[in-house]
């Protein structure tokens, strides 16, 4: 995401969304009752009934946000609501939806912008700090990059092995095999690591036969005990990764969503589930609210966000903070499963 302009003073934001993922960031940003400013495509029919052309006219349009909807899958964030002021063919408080897309600009304007949403608003406009992850073992091999709010598989094969429907069957040298894709993603990617994960000793072995010192400086091992989806998240909170992992956000979703498990199994200082969570912002003992993107979309749709809001802001008021967590990485699934809304708390309340 490129801020174009900046005056947050007055509540206003001007960006250019670069990439699919800023749309993802901008679902958790913007909310109803914010101003956006965009251009938006409609058709208007010209001349009379019998000679009339219907052509595609862009406006540029102010409205008041009443729905947000994120597509993943169109790659497009649909904002609808009241015009605000009135242009040629379109009436003030007449609804329109204003869809923001990959390249383009606008203008979100806020009445007031709230710590989390800052933080969000910094994550999208960061260096990205993607790294590839190889996940291995004597036969299976599962490629997957990082991204700021989850990852990526993209590509899993098998060495030797009957070729199943989504796989690709391999007859030759298999860690040469792996080599060869290294470099490729490596060369396509441009990662800032490349993390290679094995059980037992798989990882030093590959390591060796790599010649090319370029890529063989990208590579930090690491341990995984098998070759899944699920064991990136073993691997991302990985102690072996500290370091170099420092600036991943979804590495460290994990391990707050890790050390929210680890308090609810003990009865700690945790809860979970909207009322549970609701009494603990009323006490003021949230330390870290945790809520799934989700969770937010369906209070919009459900039209009582202003309720989650009125929470959120409260939270902040009592010196907590917030998370939000896309439920298309395993902590999001794991959030998900705890009702879509969970607590860290500043001290063990007793009852």
């Amino acid at each position: 995401m490129q801020i174009i302009h900046e005056d947050l003073k007055k509540g206003i934001l001007t960006v250019k969304v670069t990439d699919q993922e800023d749309l993802w960031y901008l679902s958790t940003i913007i909310e109803p009752h914010d101003f956006i400013t965009g251009k938006t495509t409609r058709k208007v029919k010209i001349g009379d009934a019998e000679n009339a052309k219907v052509v595609k006219k862009t406006y540029t349009l102010k409205i008041e946000a009443e729905k947000i909807e994120f597509s993943s899958n169109a790659d497009m964030l649909r904002v609808n609501g009241k015009v605000l002021l009135p242009i040629e063919d379109i009436p003030k408080g007449s609804y329109h939806t204003i869809s923001l897309e990959v390249n383009e600009e606008f203008t979100l304007e806020k009445k007031q912008w709230l710590d989390y949403q800052l933080q969000k608003l910094e994550e999208a406009t960061e260096k990205k700090y993607n790294y590839l992850i190889c996940l291995f073992d004597r036969e299976e091999v599962l490629l997957a990059l990082t991204k700021k709010s989850s990852y990526e598989v993209v590509l899993k094969l098998k060495g030797d092995v009957p070729k199943k429907s989504q796989n690709v069957e391999i007859k030759k040298d298999f860690q040469e095999e792996i080599i060869a894709l290294l470099k490729s993603y490596y060369e396509r990617f441009n990662p800032e690591k490349i993390i290679l994960a094995s059980p037992a000793f798989y990882k030093e072995d590959l390591l060796k036969k790599i010649a090319e010192q370029d890529l063989k400086k990208k590579i930090v091992l690491a341990t995984c005990s098998d070759v899944t989806e699920s064991n990136l998240t073993e691997v991302m909170a990985s102690p072996e990764l500290n370091a170099i992992l420092k600036m991943s956000r979804s590495r460290e979703e994990q391990i707050i969503v890790e050390e929210l498990l680890k308090e609810i199994s003990r009865e700690g200082t945790a809860v979970y589930g909207y009322e549970e969570v609701k009494k603990k912002v009323e006490e003021g003992a949230i330390k870290i609210l945790l809520i799934t993107d989700t969770f937010i979309q369906k209070a919009r749709n459900a039209e009582n966000y202003d309720e989650l809001d009125k929470l959120i802001k409260k939270v902040y008021s009592r010196h907590g903070k917030m998370n939000i967590i896309s439920e298309g990485v395993d902590a999001g699934k794991k959030l998900k499963g705890l009702g879509g809304i969970a607590a860290l708390l500043k001290y063990k309340m007793w009852t």
